[in-house]
């Protein structure tokens, strides 16, 4: 009897630490945030995490890996991990990390409408210029990288995955919203839709959701067109939109 009670014990103490891990995963789940250098992604997540602009943010276009948590009074949140936009090879770690070392629960896909910020060539001096279809192009070619990695893990996964493709810089074309949002949703018929569809189809439309929504990590700027009030209701509405797929909500 002492020994069964003890070897119950112990089984019980070799299991907490595991149990404990999946408790920390389900109220704070890792998400993955994607997207190609310039796009605004560690603007966005400094948004979702309340966290000030600048405040010991590597500059844009950095080759490593940026982490950050955000937290709710209920002991609830996400932490983040926003993979590096160049195509090198520190990106390409990045990506294998996320999608198949310690797969994610959850991906955030920046895109930009063609609006990314360019990046000068190493090595280069001046400003980096870059026309909207050159941007859309590279765009494009991100996503495909991404897409591929993502369904990659759709297909070794045995619960059900998110993705969410966030569509920044709409206070650079506030007009336009709708009408961009439908160039990167499911069944649009775009080049971008039509990815999205290749994507749904190798991963399984039932172990892949997918939400389009569009943010802005700049509204309210003195400079920017879009009101602080709009733009900070679509930065509420993708953070309630994560906590309902987590089951937080």
């Amino acid at each position: 009897m002492g020994a069964t009670l003890a070897g119950g014990v112990l089984t019980g103490l070799a299991s907490a630490p595991e149990r404990m891990s999946r408790l920390f995963r389900h109220r704070f789940p890792m998400v993955a945030v994607t997207g190609m250098t310039g796009v605004g992604k560690s603007q966005l997540v400094d948004r979702l995490t309340r966290r000030a602009s600048g405040d010991g943010v590597a500059e844009v276009g950095s080759a490593v890996m940026e982490r950050r948590t955000r937290r709710s009074p209920r002991l609830q949140g996400f932490r983040f991990l926003v993979v590096p936009g160049d195509n090198a090879a520190t990106r390409l770690g990045a990506l294998d990390e996320v999608f198949h070392d310690e797969p994610v629960d959850g991906v955030i896909h920046v895109v930009a409408n063609g609006y990314a910020t360019p990046r000068r060539t190493a090595g280069t001096t001046g400003t980096a210029t870059a026309t909207r279809e050159e941007q859309l192009a590279a765009e494009l070619e991100d996503w495909t990288i991404t897409s591929h990695r993502i369904a990659s893990m759709a297909v070794r996964r045995h619960k059900p995955i998110w993705l969410v493709i966030a569509v920044t810089k709409t206070d650079l074309y506030p007009e336009e919203v709708d009408e961009v949002v439908h160039y990167y949703s499911p069944g649009s018929g775009s080049p971008f839709g039509d990815k999205v569809d290749a994507l749904r189809a190798l991963a399984g439309g039932a172990k892949l959701s997918i939400d389009v929504l569009p943010v802005s990590s700049q509204g309210g700027d003195r400079k920017s067109p879009m009101p602080t009030r709009r733009a900070s209701a679509m930065v509420d509405a993708l953070a309630a939109r994560l906590a309902q797929l987590s089951g937080h909500a």
